[in-house]
């Protein structure tokens, strides 16, 4: 008796599996599936009314983010340009704050890479204020290795987090 018990059990249990996942018909998920094509919800928006977004890094479209070398604060030659694109970015838009947000890599301690990141983000608007930039349109913060944008151990992800972003505010 025990010995056709232990048989049916698992019998049972195969043929419970069975019922209980069978399938249903193709026609029926089709048309479940099916989205019928809405209207628009409203008048058209005008391209010149496009909200501004994220371009790289967590910088704001139509500005870029500056980056940096390895324990630096000072704006490298080849990022020049980029400074030049956000003073005149700024400078177009008159009812707009930013600022700037100094980052660094994970490695060193919190403390020392707070102050890298602010040290990168006053270098920073201190360029732009030479470049004519209202300095009373520019903040600073430094979030030093707390926003990393690449998680990764190498000098590619590091490089990509030494950087200053540049947010509009407004």
């Amino acid at each position: 008796m025990v010995r056709k018990e232990r048989f049916m059990l698992p019998a049972l249990l195969c043929l419970s599996i069975m019922a209980l996942t069978g399938c249903g018909s193709d026609k029926q998920t089709d048309q479940a599936m099916k989205v019928e094509p809405k209207a628009a919800a409203g008048p058209v928006e005008s391209l010149d009314s496009k909200p501004l977004g994220i371009s790289e890094g967590r910088t704001t479209e139509g500005m870029l983010p500056v980056y940096f070398d390895y324990d630096s604060s000072d704006v490298r030659k080849d990022q020049v340009a980029r400074v030049q694109v956000n003073a005149d970015f700024i400078k177009s838009k008159p009812k707009y704050e930013v600022r700037i947000e100094g980052n660094c890599d994970p490695r060193g301690t919190n403390e020392y890479n707070m102050a890298l990141g602010e040290r990168r983000a006053l270098s920073a608007k201190k360029y732009l204020v030479n470049l004519g930039v209202s300095e009373a349109k520019l903040s600073t913060v430094s979030y030093g290795k707390e926003r990393l944008l690449l998680q990764g151990q190498d000098e590619t992800s590091w490089a990509q987090n030494r950087r200053d972003d540049f947010v509009v505010v407004q």
